[in-house]
């Protein structure tokens, strides 16, 4: 628990400081065309990333995932 309290105050300071960098701290700030592209960027990829971990957990519960049993019959061969 420790440890995940500690990545999360971590990713919070370092999303602030990248924050900060892409706004006020340098000259060539983002415009509002930059930070749509960002955030639809960044919904879309979550997106994707979700729908594939939905598709591989939909299959592992379906059993498409297990190995196949092929029984063959003696007078088969």
């Amino acid at each position: 628990m420790k440890v995940f309290l500690l990545t999360i105050s971590l990713g919070g300071i370092l999303a602030a400081v990248m924050f900060g960098v892409l706004t006020d701290w340098d000259a060539s700030a983002m415009s509002i065309h930059g930070w749509a592209a960002l955030t639809i960027g960044t919904l879309l990829s979550l997106a994707v990333g979700g729908g594939l971990m939905a598709l591989v957990f939909h299959s592992a519960r379906q059993g498409y995932d297990e190995r196949a049993d092929i029984e063959f019959d003696k007078h088969d061969q």
